[in-house]
């Protein structure tokens, strides 16, 4: 039975509601040329992706490091996460997640303080970015909508 009340109508967002009022708010999900490369390669799916996302908006980060700035585990197929991958994402909840850089466990440890302070650079103006310069990127292939 409907209660006759429409929920609110937010541009670029989806909002379900259910009888107990919960909601969920569509993330739009990103990934540069580069780390696009390391997933093929890797054979991390797009569906891993979403779900180091629903684990963000979730507030379950493996590594916040401030200004956005995420370090989460993607498993290995067909192996647990502790030996698998890393992945550095730019995200913010209810709004935008870029991934960007990818590496193995067994390749390398933690990220330095130099990289981190580019990463939270790059964050910023990540975040910076008007949806008509995200269509562009996306028009030269730049960056790649994770759906």
């Amino acid at each position: 039975m409907s209660s006759g009340i429409s929920p609110p109508k937010v541009p670029g967002k989806v909002l379900v509601f259910s009888h107990n009022v919960r909601y969920y708010i569509h993330v739009r999900v990103f990934k540069n040329t580069r780390f696009a490369r390391f997933a093929r390669k890797e054979n991390i799916s797009d569906e891993d992706l979403r779900e180091v996302v629903k684990q963000l908006e979730a507030g379950h980060p493996d590594v916040d490091y401030g200004g956005d700035v995420y370090k989460m585990r993607i498993a290995r197929p067909g192996e647990g996460k502790s030996g698998g991958y890393r992945v550095v994402v730019f995200f913010r909840s209810e709004d935008r997640a870029f991934f960007v850089y990818g590496f193995a466990k067994s390749d390398r440890g933690n990220i330095g303080q130099g990289e981190l302070r580019a990463f939270k650079n790059r964050a910023k103006d990540a975040f910076a970015i008007t949806d008509e310069q995200i269509r562009e990127r996306i028009r030269k292939g730049t960056l790649i909508e994770v759906f």
